[in-house]
């Protein structure tokens, strides 16, 4: 399965010099596009797999563009750029850019950098991800916490007696026990007034 790339670059004859060699090396383009452009559309368009990016030093829009490209439609960026200075470089990782390479784009480093970039990518997605099911995780335990607490002083039961009945409930009503847990802590808000 080749790799769909959109491919940013302002210049249009740099853009049909560099199509062919990405596709001799087994990409496939699927756009080819101007930093000024909609980069967003653009990636919601044509669905690429990569964002490769050739530009001599990305403007401040062009960043920005590419952070609401990651925020909503997340995909490797590879940006091959003439500009080495640390703060170009910061501000590109911030924008979400997967690999940042300066001395322009040479035939021979394309495939191994793409590859690289895309499994540092996947990589990164599954950390989010787990760090997302942690956070989740972690809120769902202290709202079972809460409830236990709620109950144990309400009804006057042991820890294990407040688990035992939202588990109880949550099996007869098929949810879950942090669901339980949201809907103790709701009705005793609710009591309070």
């Amino acid at each position: 399965m080749s790799v769909r790339v959109m491919l940013v670059d302002p210049r249009p004859s740099r853009r049909e010099v560099l199509g062919p060699t990405l596709m001799a090396e087994g990409f496939d383009i699927v756009a080819c596009v101007s930093p000024e452009d909609d980069l967003l559309g653009a990636v919601a368009r044509h669905a690429p797999d990569l964002v490769l990016i050739d530009i001599d030093s990305p403007s401040r829009d062009t960043l920005e563009a590419l952070r609401t490209v990651q925020a909503e439609q997340p995909r490797p960026m590879v940006m091959f750029i003439q500009d080495d200075a640390g703060e170009s470089i910061r501000r590109a990782v911030d924008a979400g850019v997967t690999a940042y390479v300066v001395d322009g784009l040479e035939n021979r480093r394309v495939r191994p950098i793409i590859d690289a970039a895309m499994a540092r990518f996947t990589q990164y997605r599954a950390l989010e991800q787990e760090l997302a099911e942690t956070r989740n995780k972690l809120n769902d335990r202290k709202l079972i916490e809460r409830a236990k607490g709620l109950i144990m002083k309400q009804q006057g039961v042991d820890e294990a007696a407040a688990y035992q009945a939202m588990r109880k409930l949550a099996m007869r009503k098929n949810k879950k026990l942090a669901e339980i847990a949201d809907g103790v802590i709701s009705a005793a808000e609710l009591m309070q007034g």
